[in-house]
């Protein structure tokens, strides 16, 4: 196995450092009014946010920004907890499983609570009863990139590569966007792209970087980390360019066809099924209004994502759209992780 050189090693480093750095419950009290609670109020004790990834990612510095705006607004201490594994069936069946008293929340990517119920024959929790959304974080657009040591410029020039070499496509977690990109390539273009899964994107973009892996897919803040050693940008998700790479087209400019290319998923916060109405309104109204701190601003601006999270109301009705969507592509492509 190739290992990363020492200068690509301290640069992960120094993401994972970044992604868990953020402002003390001090600094965010001076953005976010301290709400007023009765006796007996919720929440009367920490809240804990359980992660499904690793630390070092965007959905876990997302949920380590939220829980120092909980602290503030509410109080109460809130606490990050990574449980990783198992395509993030770990971390969502704890929370699944825990009562639903608005003491435990779950961070996560779409694809695992929207996408998994296909993928995989037997869960151990239902996640159309089990478990309810409370708001969503954009992930923005998603970074295509190769290793330098194929000669693809864009993605039509890869999908040739493919065609007569052997080739790896990267996934941050099984069932996630890039599985299901290499998938439908596979389909449609009759490659036949592998796809390798990881425990987040550090290790996979350190793959990438030493050019065992060909392709991934995955936020501009983690190939960052990799960007002009040994990896290079061929596109981005979704319909719009990624901010901090504005000479990079979509997938879409580029003439990439597939109902999948142009979906753009996010990082949903949820909560036991059950968790009373008024708490999960408070626990989406810290996460509209944290938005508009100067510290979420910069994480954004960090991550390359020019939108903000939607709250409890937003996010019900988005679900109700683009959910359908992303199961029936999982459907029509067939993909089984079990």
């Amino acid at each position: 196995m190739t290992h990363p050189d020492s200068a690509t090693r301290r640069h992960l480093l120094a993401l994972a450092a970044a992604a868990a750095a953020l402002p003390t419950a001090r600094a965010q009290t001076r953005e976010i009014q301290p709400a007023v609670r009765r006796p007996g109020d919720w929440p009367a004790k920490p809240i804990r946010i359980v992660v499904a990834f690793p630390p070092g990612g965007l959905t876990d510095a997302y949920a380590r920004l939220y829980a120092e705006q909980l602290t503030a607004k509410f109080g109460a201490t809130a606490v990050v907890d990574n449980k990783p594994g198992a395509g993030a069936i770990i971390g969502i069946d704890a929370v699944a499983k825990s009562p639903a008293d608005g003491y435990t929340l779950l961070m996560t990517t779409s694809g695992t609570v929207w996408q998994n119920r296909v993928l995989y024959s037997k869960l151990p929790y239902n996640l159309d009863k089990d478990l309810t959304p409370i708001a969503n974080f954009p992930s923005g657009p998603l970074v295509v990139a190769v290793s330098d040591k194929v000669p693809a410029k864009n993605m039509k020039e890869f999908i040739e590569f493919a065609k007569n070499n052997t080739t790896t496509m990267g996934s941050y977690a099984p069932g996630a966007y890039p599985h299901m990109v290499a998938d439908q390539t596979n389909r449609t273009e009759g490659t036949k792209i592998v796809t390798a899964h990881y425990r987040g994107e550090s290790p996979m973009w350190v793959d990438v970087a030493s050019g065992q892996v060909q392709i991934a897919i995955g936020s501009y803040q983690a190939f960052a980390t990799v960007a002009s050693r040994g990896v290079r940008a061929i596109g981005v998700t979704g319909i719009y360019r990624c901010p901090k790479l504005p000479d990079v087209p979509t997938l879409v400019e580029q003439g990439i066809q597939g109902n999948l290319v142009p979906l753009e998923g996010g990082l949903p916060l949820m909560a036991p099924a059950g968790t009373p109405e008024h708490v999960l309104q408070l626990l989406s109204k810290v996460a509209v209004e944290g938005a508009n701190t100067e510290r979420a601003a910069k994480l954004r601006e960090t991550f390359a994502i020019p939108n903000k999270p939607v709250g409890l109301a937003e996010t019900r009705k988005e679900w109700d759209r683009v959910v359908p969507i992303w199961v029936k592509i999982a459907v029509d492509l067939g993909v089984k992780l079990d």
